[in-house]
C-alpha cells in the first residue's frame, strides 16, 4: 500500500458511523492525506473518541525521530515478531478513519505510474487498522504517532498492488479497539484482505502526486487531456 488516503467527511458523519464521544476533536475535510502529517484517529478509553497523531509510527524505545519515516505501513504478518510493533499491537491500537487510499499502478515496465483512487462504492467511510506508540522528544516532549496495519491484496486490488491495508468490518471495530483485549491471537483473523465486493477503483489526476495538493479535484477522475493522464 502507498502512503497517501484521504478522509472528507464530516464530524457528524463520523460521530454517527463509529459511535465517537461529542467532545472529540474538530476536523475539516482531508482528501490527500500524506505521511508525517497529524491526523485524528479513534482511540478506546472510557469512551471512542478522536485523537490527534502523526502519521510514521515512532516506537517508544528507538533513539532516532526518522524512525517513523519509513513506518508508516506496518505488515499484518510481522506484528507478533517486530519488537517495534508487538507492544503497540497488544496495547495500543486505533481506527484510522477514511474514506478512500490511493495506490500507483505500473504500468510501461516500471517507466510509469498512474494514481488510481480506491473507495466504497457506496462512498461511506471506513476504518483501516491502525496501531500508535508515544515517543519522548527531546525538546518536544512527548509524540503520539500511529501506522497503518497492511495485508496481501485482494482479488480487486492485485492487479493494482500487492498490499492493501486492513479494512476492517464494522462488527470487528470494537474489538480491534477494546484496550482490555491483550491476547493478540484473537485479533489475527481481522487481519484479511476486505471482500472485493463493495470497492470500486478509477484513475486520478496526478495532483495527487504533491501532498500541498489537498483539495476536493484530488477525487476528480482524471482526465486524458492532462499530460501524462
Amino acid at each position: 500500500m502507498s502512503g497517501r488516503y484521504s478522509q472528507s467527511a464530516s464530524f457528524e458523519v463520523l460521530r454517527n458511523r463509529f459511535g465517537l464521544d461529542l467532545a472529540s476533536l474538530d476536523i475539516r475535510p482531508r482528501y490527500n492525506i500524506a505521511p508525517g502529517q497529524v491526523v485524528p484517529l479513534a482511540v478506546a478509553g472510557k469512551s471512542r473518541y478522536l485523537k490527534a497523531m502523526r502519521w510514521g509510527l515512532i516506537p517508544s524505545w528507538v533513539k532516532d525521530f526518522s524512525f517513523g519515516e519509513g513506518s508508516f505501513n506496518v505488515r499484518a504478518e510481522t506484528l507478533m515478531e517486530k519488537t517495534s510493533f508487538k507492544s503497540s499491537f497488544q496495547k495500543r491500537r486505533c481506527l484510522v478513519l477514511a474514506d478512500g487510499f490511493y495506490e500507483w499502478r505500473v504500468i510501461e515496465g516500471g517507466r510509469k505510474k498512474i494514481p488510481m483512487r480506491i473507495a466504497l462504492k457506496s462512498r461511506e467511510p471506513f476504518a483501516m487498522a491502525g496501531i500508535w506508540d508515544i515517543w519522548e522528544h527531546p525538546s518536544r516532549g512527548p509524540m503520539e504517532s500511529f501506522a497503518i496495519v497492511t495485508t496481501q491484496a485482494n482479488d480487486f486490488m492485485r492487479p493494482i498492488h500487492e498490499r492493501m491495508p486492513v479494512i476492517l468490518r464494522p462488527q470487528d471495530e470494537a474489538k480491534w479497539l477494546d484496550p482490555r483485549l491483550k491476547d493478540i491471537c484473537a485479533l489475527v483473523p481481522l487481519l484479511t484482505p476486505a471482500p472485493s465486493g463493495p470497492f470500486e477503483v478509477y484513475e486520478v489526476s496526478s495532483l495527487i502526486n504533491s501532498p500541498v495538493n489537498d483539495s476536493p479535484e484530488c477525487f476528480n477522475p482524471a482526465s486524458h487531456t492532462e499530460e501524462g493522464g
